[in-house]
């Protein structure tokens, strides 16, 4: 993002879980959410928010729900996959983001509640507009599997700070069940 311009945060908390007898970093998507992380793909393509660079947790349904939703977009994007994302605070996700380039104008991370609809409700400035207030009415009540929050980020990733950005959506993409 170069000097003075927004760049994009978007957040998106992994599709539904399995729970099969594995432990928690290891589970793999269940049937909804090999249905769903494919939606969140074509909902980033289709809303514009193909990512410069992603940031995902090391968590096995993280990862699967990534190679889905990137499989979706029609274009290849850098991923690190980091640990410090699993079971991170918004704190944590806030140093993880602080490390990006500047010349990432938008930057994806693939994550977990609670960090990830904590660090959205953080984020996000005061709503300036019914549209606005309704996204993060929403996005506070309830930030499902597959939920997808883009916020309006101004000054570098290291100047970003609670109540410094603009939620400018708020998706939950769904696939269809055949």
């Amino acid at each position: 993002m170069s000097e003075g311009s927004a760049g994009r945060l978007v957040l998106l908390r992994h599709a539904k879980s399995a729970w099969p007898d594995v432990a928690d970093h290891e589970r793999p998507l269940g049937p909804r959410g090999l249905r769903d992380a494919p939606a969140a793909g074509r909902w980033l393509r289709d809303a514009d928010c193909v990512p410069a660079l992603v940031i995902c947790s090391t968590a096995r349904r993280a990862r699967e729900t990534w190679a889905l939703a990137a499989g979706q977009l029609g274009a290849a994007v850098p991923v690190r996959f980091d640990e410090r994302v699993y079971a991170a605070e918004p704190e944590e996700l806030l140093e993880v983001v602080s490390g990006v380039p500047r010349e990432v104008g938008t930057l994806l991370l693939v994550g977990h509640n609670p960090g990830l609809a904590d660090l959205a409700v953080s984020l996000a400035r005061k709503a300036v507009d019914a549209a606005e207030a309704g996204a993060i009415a929403r996005l506070s009540e309830k930030f499902p599997t597959s939920a997808i929050a883009v916020l309006a980020c101004p000054g570098s990733w290291q100047e970003l700070a609670p109540g410094s950005a603009r939620l400018t959506d708020f998706a939950v993409p769904r696939g269809v069940a055949r």
